[in-house]
């Protein structure tokens, strides 16, 4: 903004001061629209998700602790599946049988449960890590966009300063829109940061606990298939 626009006290609405605006604050101010934009995105993107997944588990729990076939739900379920609760399945069922078939393979309960884990455990890391992309995203908005935000502002007040010494005039009609603007960039700033982080923490604890419940899954049936393999010795 410069003296002439300042001296006749500028457009104060948000459209105004954006279009008031120095390069450099517009800059920071799109940048942080954006950075919200994708913020919302990735949030209904999570959120999607993880509905989408705990009813999937649900559902695949039912069927599972029915009392069916597991080499039929293998089949159906764990050769191709379609959420990570299957995948977990699918692996440590898959690898089960990989080592029934191994001519000479030693089926004692403790090597068995011992490859049955560390496929669980390398099946749900891969599941968490597909679903927790973008998550650092968020983390770093939450924790940087203030900032960014915040330099918007300190270079706004310098440019406003700029202009009261060019025009030599402190009226409040000269300070108020340079300082309005400069102050803008701190409140885009934090429409960015406090979604984001509020997002990181919900989503953040929703994934974890859908970990657990994988971990779960997986140790219970690690047990099962360890069982079947002392009976079968």
């Amino acid at each position: 903004m410069d003296a002439a626009s300042a001296a006749t006290g500028g457009d104060m609405s948000m459209i105004g001061l954006f279009l008031q605006a120095d390069l450099v604050v517009k800059t920071v101010l799109v940048l942080l629209l954006l950075a919200s934009v994708w913020v919302w995105a990735i949030v209904f993107e999570k959120a999607m998700t993880l509905r989408r997944v705990n009813r999937a588990a649900d559902g695949f729990e039912d069927r599972f602790w029915s009392g069916g076939s597991l080499d039929e739900m293998y089949e159906g379920e764990g050769v191709k599946p379609t959420h990570p609760l299957a995948a977990v399945f699918g692996a440590a069922m898959g690898e089960w049988k990989r080592s029934a078939r191994v001519a000479g393979a030693d089926m004692s309960r403790g090597s068995v449960r011992d490859r049955v884990d560390r496929t669980v455990a390398v099946t749900i890391q891969r599941e968490m890590d597909r679903m927790e992309r973008w998550m650092v995203f968020l983390a770093s908005v939450g924790s940087t966009a203030p900032f960014i935000g915040l330099f918007g502002t300190v270079w706004g007040i310098m440019r406003s300063f700029s202009a009261i010494a060019t025009s030599r005039n402190t009226n409040l009609s000269v300070v108020a829109p340079g300082i309005a603007e400069a102050l803008f960039a701190t409140a885009i700033g934090l429409v960015a940061a406090i979604p984001a982080v509020l997002a990181y923490n919900k989503l953040s604890n929703d994934l974890s606990r859908f970990a657990s419940r994988m971990e779960g899954f997986g140790s219970e049936f690690a047990a099962i298939l360890s069982r079947q393999s002392e009976e079968r010795a």
